[in-house]
Order: C-alpha cells, then sequence, then structure tokens
C-alpha cells in the first residue's frame, strides 16, 4: 500500500519513508510510526510522518499496519 492516504497510516505502522535529503536518490528508510505530521486528508508525494528514532520523511509504501 503506498502512503498517499493519511488515513491508511496509523501510529506503530511499520513503514518506508523517503527523507528529504534522499529525495533525488530515492533512498528508503524503514521505521516505526510516531506521529503523523500532514493533516491533509491525501498528498501526492506521500503523508508526512515523525518515525520513533525522531527521523522525519514522507510515506512511500506502508509495510505493516499493527491495527
Amino acid at each position: 500500500m503506498d502512503g498517499t492516504v493519511r488515513s491508511d497510516i496509523k501510529i506503530g505502522s511499520f513503514v518506508n519513508i523517503v527523507l528529504k535529503k534522499d529525495q533525488r536518490s530515492g533512498e528508503l528508510t524503514e521505521g516505526i510510526v510516531k506521529r503523523i505530521l500532514t493533516s491533509a486528508p491525501k498528498h501526492h508525494r506521500g503523508i508526512k510522518v515523525m518515525l520513533d528514532d525522531g527521523q522525519v520523511g514522507r510515506v512511500q509504501e506502508i509495510i505493516e499496519d499493527n491495527f
């Protein structure tokens, strides 16, 4: 599942995000969602989240939804 719809992403979901510094290369970072930062219901480049380790990026893929 891609990360463009806010309602698909939950706190605790395991996701792949792209960090701002990695947008050109497309390198993905795995982590668990701590906070959802985008308030809009949809975003074409991905919903912005903060991972439990403090990294911030846009969700590219939802790997596992823990709910």
